[in-house]
């Protein structure tokens, strides 16, 4: 029979980390065994690789169910890394012995499809993100509010993490969390057998081996570990446990995700600070490293950090920490005294390295050769050939489509967002640069890993599981444009047989569809895969053909979809309206397609019961493209805003017309005439109820092209500011008006 001991630890937890390998060291234990996933064991000594660089997360999840993933974070400053590394290095064995995951997914089906009053009876628990269930009862700051502190962290720091004499602390914790078991009425049954499994596998392991046994887990489990049960209670507690078929396997982590405030229920405050903490423990100068860190971002940033500040800075941490009886400076102190001396105590100020030092920006490695899930893997491959590495902070790329790498990159990264792995987020995609060029912001976080193990449910590799989800969303589209816009997703991320799938569902909705707004709504997107299709060889014939019957079906529709409409839908129909006709002009059609459209838009100006924001947006166009001359687009407006007119449809003829035309009053004097006649017929009331609409309609108007317009409309002097001077018949009153409001009329340009 071999001797156990036991050492309960606090999960990430660099203090408990350096007390651990001390007492390792101390030891020499023939085993260490782990809290974790029994059925993970063979996973662990990949740890010990150097090619395997934490922080890193176990994942796994059930064969028939990929989403309902578990993962166990572990980073370089976590005992249970440490340990596992430990024993690889000192040949010692090394096993998890917890519940194993399989068991840990049929307990969560079966909880979610189970509920009785005896369960109704537990008190309520809060699941973590590795899968290990912890009560609301919070046992540290139970210890903490006994040694007089306001909260558990800053206890546990002082007297675990950050003690400049850590010494024995293992029996100690124990003690006290026996106090603290001793006081609960009831165990919740899932912890009750994941306890007994854990007593059962620690049994085994000393008939097993000859010599000492280390058992590290969490420091609340201790008292239970060490607790006399017979076997075969244990037995009968986990007897008849539910398992479900899993797959386990290794997947890079990052430093934020350690955090508690990105929801990791056993994560630590800050995981920069306990890496800090970890790589200097066996250092005197560690508050004096931290503040260095402080000034290298700061300078990065472009702030000038001096020698003296920095010098201020550490006494004056020193002393917070002396105040608050605290045996060293913690990163709060630090943290007060950087503001206090560096940011000339602006609080705002410390956002600016907060999270690049309290979070970091690590991202772990995993050795090629490790075995993953199979989109992980195939993630890993395309990485590599795409030259890619995942960093956690954000970093621009800009790619080229007529070389082959950077339409290798565009493209899997296309394929990642069909996934829903927003790895890069499309920023621009360079239109005014060219056709070829799209620019990316990449940023990985860790819950990307868990997001392609959900997927294993349409493909194995990357392109399969883009091309089955596409589909199963293609045949989930409940309107044209949905489906335009999915189809659009699957052509520019490559994806054959989506977007063969896509193209006859885009058909046969297209040929049952009626509805105006559905199919404007759907041109944009097929108009830019026609026309920078080009950059990614994309064959267009057959989306040629249904574009131009969806422009002629729109055409046909438009004028009676325009009539009687409320401001909103007006709205939203004129927005629809311009990108449509921004899309035609993009691709251009045939003339008859084109002549179709125009038509289209004549119908609706000429409409009796046509909205007049629409008639004014339809006006607009067909001006543009030259169906209306200058003399009869001034005639119109004329008509259309002549004192006869209800003041309220003249005003929706104006903002359609001019929304995104302003600057065209610049140079042409009859549109600008029509206009003037038009605001001078109105009364005081009306044309101050009116200065919001000319004020949404100028404001696409930059400083330049308004200085440009009131020189037109008021004419030019040297007397008056900026060019605000009447024309050489205005009179006397129009100069002492023009006085008066020139310096508002020149702040405003």
């Amino acid at each position: 029979m071999s001797d156990v001991a036991y050492f309960g630890i606090r999960h990430h937890g660099p203090g408990s980390a350096a007390s651990l390998m001390q007492a390792l060291r101390e030891l020499q234990p023939v085993a260490v065994l782990i809290e974790g996933p029994s059925d993970a064991s063979a996973l662990l000594p990949l740890l010990a690789r150097p090619e395997m660089q934490p922080p890193l997360a176990l994942l796994c999840y059930p064969e028939d169910d990929p989403a309902a993933t578990s993962f166990w974070p572990f980073a370089e400053f976590s005992p249970e890394y440490q340990a596992a590394v430990w024993a690889v290095e000192n040949k010692a064995a090394l096993r998890f012995i917890d519940l194993p995951s399989s068991a840990r997914f049929a307990s969560a089906t079966e909880s979610a499809d189970k509920t009785d009053e005896a369960d109704k009876a537990e008190p309520k628990e809060e699941t973590r993100e590795d899968g290990e269930a912890a009560s609301h009862r919070d046992p540290i700051g139970t210890l903490a509010a006994a040694a007089g502190y306001e909260d558990g962290e800053s206890w546990w720091a002082d007297i675990i993490e950050q003690n400049p004499q850590p010494g024995p602390i293992f029996a100690a914790i124990a003690d006290a969390m026996t106090t603290l078991r001793d006081g609960e009425s009831t165990i919740a049954p899932f912890e009750a057998k994941r306890e007994a499994h854990m007593r059962l596998e620690i049994a085994a392991a000393r008939k097993e081996f000859d010599g000492p046994i280390a058992v590290v887990c969490g420091a609340w489990h201790v008292p239970a570990l060490q607790a006399a049960h017979t076997q075969k209670n244990d037995q009968a507690l986990i007897k008849g446990i539910a398992r479900r078929k899993s797959t386990m396997t290794w997947a890079p982590w990052t430093g934020p995700r350690l955090a508690l405030g990105y929801g990791y229920g056993a994560g630590v405050v800050a995981p920069g600070w306990c890496k800090h903490l970890w790589r200097t423990r066996e250092r005197r100068d560690a508050a004096t490293l931290w503040l260095a860190m402080i000034a290298a971002v700061l300078r990065t940033k472009g702030h000038l950090v001096s020698t003296a500040s920095l010098i201020e800075a550490e006494r004056l941490a020193r002393t917070l920490a002396a105040i608050r009886d605290r045996p060293k400076p913690g990163f709060e102190e630090l943290r007060d005294a950087a503001i206090a001396a560096l940011f000339n105590g602006e609080a705002v100020l410390w956002s600016l390295v907060e999270a690049e030092l309290l979070l970091g920006a690590d991202v772990g490695e995993i050795p090629p050769d490790t075995p993953l899930a199979p989109l992980i893997e195939d993630l890993q491959r395309n990485q590599k050939a795409a030259r890619l590495k995942p960093e956690a902070l954000e970093r621009e790329l800009s790619v080229d489509l007529r070389s082959e790498s950077g339409l290798f990159r565009s493209t899997l990264l296309h394929r990642l967002n069909v996934l829903g792995v927003q790895w890069g987020r499309l920023a621009d995609a360079g239109r005014s640069r060219g056709t070829f060029r799209e620019k990316w912001t990449l940023a990985w976080e860790p819950e990307y890993a868990v997001r392609l193990v959900e997927n294993l449910i349409y493909g194995p590799t990357i392109e399969k599981a883009a091309n089955g989800r596409l589909i199963q969303m293609l045949g989930a589209a409940a309107s044209l444009d949905t489906l335009a816009a999915l189809v659009q997703s699957a052509i520019t991320a490559d994806l054959s047989e989506a977007s063969n799938a896509g193209l006859a569902a885009l058909e046969a909705r297209a040929a049952h569809s009626s509805e105006c707004l559905e199919i404007l709504a759907s041109l944009p997107p097929l108009a830019d895969i026609i026309r920078y299709g080009e950059a990614r060889k994309t064959e267009t014939n057959r989306l040629s053909g249904l574009l131009e019957r969806l422009i002629v079906e729109a055409a046909i529709a438009l004028p009676y979809a325009v009539r009687d409409l409320d401001e909103q839908a007006a709205t939203t129909l004129v927005g629809a309206v311009r990108k449509a006709d921004a899309a035609i002009r993009l691709v251009e059609p045939g003339e008859d397609v084109l002549d179709a459209w125009r038509n289209g838009l004549t119908g609706v100006l000429e409409g009796q019961r046509s909205t007049a924001l629409l008639a004014g947006c339809a006006a607009h166009l067909l001006y543009e493209a030259g169906q209306l001359s200058a003399e009869d687009a001034a005639g119109l407006l004329g008509r259309r805003l002549s004192p006869g007119t209800p003041v309220a449809q003249a005003a929706g003829f104006f903002e359609g017309f001019f929304s995104t035309a302003g600057q065209r009053l610049i140079y042409d004097e009859g549109l600008r005439g029509a206009v003037d006649a038009w605001l001078k017929s109105l009364d005081e009331d009306a044309f101050i109820a009116h200065l919001p609409l000319l004020r949404r309609v100028f404001s696409n108007l930059d400083s330049m092209e308004r200085r440009r317009l009131i020189e037109a409309v008021l004419g030019r002097t040297a007397r008056l500011p900026a060019g605000l001077t009447p024309a050489p018949d205005g009179g006397e009153a129009w100069r002492r008006h023009l006085e008066r409001l020139g310096p508002l009329l020149a702040s405003g340009a």
